[in-house]
């Protein structure tokens, strides 16, 4: 048994982004007790494990059956979201990074983290297949840091979609052949179960991933890696005046503080409104308030629906 540990050896880190991850569907788990798993993505990137960025927008802590607390939570990058669960048995440094986190992000704070993470993927009874992070290091970053991990991972994806490009031809002779069809040799493994296991569908869109994080990464693209702008409201109610006049005060607030959050929050693709509800929540409106001042945005037309739940100001 000693033995047998002593042959596992450390999988190493993917820099990749949410939209890819979250959309693979494929997996690996070997037969041996200690094998390694592995999601396997579209492009070819056979995952153990991930170093992976972003913005901090969920923690919740969960109590299962057997009485153990999960860590539940969600950090956004330019092309999606990532989801990640810390419980008792995992690193106690991760755990303590994240209620830490917790704590700030519960004051209103926005904030990047980044993490060094297993991969992890669940399969339903129906088939449905969801991916999902372990923390094992996590750490806050400042925006420089940010800009680093989004211009590395963009050039990584960038590799895997030139290698997915050169080994399509080749995908049904094997990995042997990708190699000699100019496949990195870590890539053909992976993109030879990938091209046959998502055989039509799309990568186009993770060229535009790549090109929003390199904007935002270059200080092109308003994006939540710069501190945000103070806010107009710190969750005081109104104390006291008549009665029409502190509504239409906490009205002409509530509309400038969701304005703030989207400038803020939106990474390109827009902001959705649960996370605009939490984020008002933090600052001290309920989320009536929230609804209505994102109502009479749209209705002024300063705030338009990218898609349905999707918010984005209007430039």
């Amino acid at each position: 048994m000693m033995e047998a540990s002593r042959n596992i050896k450390r999988q190493p880190a993917w820099h990749i982004f949410a939209s890819e991850f979250g959309e693979a569907t494929l997996n690996e788990r070997g037969s041996g007790e200690y094998d390694p798993s592995f999601v396997i993505t579209r492009l070819g990137a056979k995952i153990n494990r991930v170093i992976v960025a972003g913005l901090l927008e969920r923690v919740e802590p969960r109590e299962s059956a057997n009485g153990q607390v999960m860590h539940m939570g969600q950090l956004r990058d330019p092309s999606g979201l990532f989801y990640f669960s810390a419980g008792d048995f995992d690193p106690e440094s991760a755990r303590e990074a994240i209620v830490d986190l917790t704590r700030s992000l519960e004051e209103g704070e926005t904030m990047h983290v980044m993490m060094v993470a297993k991969a992890r993927w669940y399969q339903t009874d129906e088939g449905a297949v969801y991916t999902s992070l372990r923390p094992e290091e996590v750490v806050r970053i400042d925006p420089p840091r940010y800009a680093a991990w989004l211009a590395r991972t963009a050039a990584a994806t960038l590799e895997r979609l030139d290698a997915h490009e050169k080994g399509m031809p080749s995908a049904a002779e094997g990995p042997a052949a990708m190699r000699q069809a100019g496949v990195p040799a870590p890539l053909a493994e992976g993109l030879a179960h990938a091209l046959a296991h998502y055989e039509g569908a799309s990568v186009e869109h993770y060229k535009l991933h790549v090109l929003q994080a390199l904007d935002i990464a270059e200080g092109k693209m308003a994006s939540v890696r710069t501190e945000p702008a103070a806010l107009p409201l710190t969750g005081d109610e109104p104390s006291g005046g008549a009665e029409d006049a502190a509504g239409t005060s906490g009205e002409a607030d509530a509309g400038a503080t969701m304005t703030a959050l989207i400038q803020t929050l939106d990474q390109g693709s827009g902001v959705d409104y649960e996370t605009l509800v939490k984020n008002m929540g933090a600052k001290g409106f309920d989320a009536g308030v929230a609804d209505t001042a994102l109502d009479g945005l749209l209705d002024e037309g300063s705030v338009f629906e990218v898609s349905f739940g999707w918010y984005r100001l209007v430039e």
